[in-house]
């Protein structure tokens, strides 16, 4: 059985010199649980005395969920299929690669329950008591983000990279943060300081990722989308290909579902805050590694944002709630009102097609090929966010 290592890196005083990541602990009785190092690190046993998500709902848009799988049993909501006419199979998938992997897995971070006696087996996310609204759309779709905030999503995962060709991309995330829905977004796994959509727009919080060392990691894009840092190496995820398979990956599309689990948890305690008061609690609890403050970086920083959250801290401690906008860029004027394009029901269904077009990618490992810099869609993106996006979508 895997020991879980020790984060050498302290979290300050936000939780009184606990280490980010705790060295051993009790052991317990399944490996998947042992090696899910980002629960020690938040101390999500003690996290889950005080909320564990109930009574929330994570709008989550994939290329495909495995539903069915052991640790997910009863956690999704009916959703919808955003289809469109090509290929289901997608010419990205890689041999062995299921089109459900990610999906899964981002769904497990999230709102996975463990199986067997108490749940004491099998993975669990951040947010258990978390429902999960399944949208599928191979295309970053706006429809589906729109969807999502017109059926009662608290929060919306977006662990991918869009097509910026994609219409209505940022007015989308302007229309859910404008009717009080938190958007979270992955930065990019190409290492550069390429910027790209969702994660530029206004109102979405960018999500870098660190390993448990408190180190960004390398393929972690870093630009001014970055507001904060979660775990996203080495993390134990679903696997789309059975109902009992489990891998690990890495990238911001991991470190984006602990933020987004993050969420869930605030907004079941905090269930007045605007998505700009959320966003503060996070930002005004986040930390960073003794050898990083010792740089005194004007924050938020390219590569570090605000720092690494600390959902125990965001939680419990006393944070005025400051303005309704938040800390962070948010969008301008009033979002538009463009109806949502149709799309399929579906209910929990381990097979669920999705349409594709510009594919958002599986991703289980690292980068995501040549991109192509369209400064005229990222325009409308404020100042503080640079005018560049990915021409390829892709998950993260």
């Amino acid at each position: 059985m895997r020991v879980t290592r020790t984060l050498r890196a302290t979290i300050g005083a936000a939780l009184t010199g606990a280490l980010f990541l705790a060295t051993g602990g009790s052991a317990v009785a399944d490996q998947n649980r042992d090696a899910q190092w980002p629960l020690t690190a938040f101390g999500a046993q003690d996290i889950w005395k005080k909320a564990t998500g109930k009574g929330v709902t994570v709008a989550v848009i994939e290329k495909a969920f495995r539903t069915t799988h052991q640790d997910l049993t009863g956690q999704f909501l009916p959703g919808k299929d955003f289809p469109n006419s090509s290929s289901d199979a997608g010419p990205y998938l890689k041999p062995g690669e299921d089109r459900r992997d990610h999906g899964t897995g981002m769904a497990g971070l999230i709102a996975g329950h463990g199986h067997g006696p108490g749940g004491s087996a099998g993975m669990k996310g951040l947010a258990p008591g978390a429902k999960i609204l399944p949208l599928t759309a191979d295309k970053m779709g706006p429809s589906a983000t729109r969807y999502a905030v017109d059926h009662g999503a608290d929060v919306i995962n977006m662990s991918f990279g869009a097509d910026p060709n994609t219409p209505d991309v940022c007015e989308s995330i302007h229309y859910a943060v404008e009717k009080g829905v938190v958007v979270v977004a992955g930065v990019g796994n190409d290492g550069t300081s390429e910027k790209h959509l969702p994660a530029a727009c206004p109102g979405a919080i960018g999500v870098g990722a660190v390993d448990e060392y408190g180190k960004v990691w390398s393929m972690s894009n870093y630009n001014s989308a970055v507001d904060l840092l979660a775990p996203g190496v080495d993390v134990p995820v679903l696997s789309g290909k059975s109902d009992s398979r489990y891998t690990k990956s890495e990238g911001t599309s991991v470190a984006t579902a602990y933020v987004t689990a993050a969420v869930a948890l605030l907004r079941e305690k905090y269930p007045d805050l605007t998505p700009g008061q959320i966003a503060n609690r996070l930002v005004k609890t986040a930390s960073l590694t003794p050898s990083v403050k010792k740089k005194h970086l004007k924050l938020p920083d390219d590569h570090y944002g605000y720092g690494y959250i600390v959902p125990e801290a965001a939680l419990n401690e006393n944070i005025p709630a400051g303005s309704a906008q938040g800390p962070l860029p948010m969008p301008k004027g009033k979002a538009s009102k463009t109806p949502v394009t149709a799309g399929v029901e579906n209910g929990p269904n381990p097979n669920a097609p999705m349409g594709s077009g510009d594919k958002l990618l599986i991703f289980g490992g690292i980068g995501a090929g040549a991109l192509a810099v369209i400064g005229a869609v990222v325009a409308i993106v404020v100042s503080r966010r640079r005018k560049s996006a990915s021409s390829q979508s892709w998950g993260y």
